[in-house]
């Protein structure tokens, strides 16, 4: 009878020691999972600033390329344009400098606007908003 009345007391005992384990290990282990989950967010976080840093650094170096050959473009048109200076004796025609500007409209988009000079120098204004005159031929009434 002894033996059947310690059973439960002995599983009691050891239900609740178990159940202290694991509040104590609760206890210790979630402070030291954050402590360690904190770390691994830090290092994350140096790891993507690190990338970004590399990234901003190739970006530069690309725009450094770009901008070195760029210039050295110009330096050729340059070249050209004295070149063609001295094909032009020495002087630049009024003719061969709208020649220059017309040759240039290509490079701009539709949306421009562009003034062009009249006797008194004054640009006309507002050419292209004109209201449309009604075509009288086309009417019917």
């Amino acid at each position: 009878m002894m033996q059947t009345r310690k059973t439960p007391v002995l599983l009691g005992t050891f239900i609740s020691w178990m159940l202290f384990a694991l509040i104590g290990f609760g206890m210790w282990g979630c402070p030291t999972y954050n402590v360690w989950q904190q770390e691994m967010s830090g290092r994350a976080e140096f790891a993507k600033a690190e990338q970004n840093r590399r990234i901003l650094i190739e970006e530069a170096a690309a725009n450094l390329e770009a901008e070195k050959l760029n210039a050295q473009a110009e330096i050729e048109r340059a070249k050209g344009a004295a070149e063609a200076i001295k094909i032009e004796n020495g002087s630049i025609s009024e003719k061969y400098i709208q020649y220059l500007w017309v040759r240039q409209q290509k490079n701009l988009g539709d949306k421009t606007v562009i003034y062009i000079p009249t006797e008194g120098n004054l640009p006309i204004l507002e050419a292209g908003r004109l209201p449309k005159i009604p075509n009288i031929n086309n009417m019917d009434n």
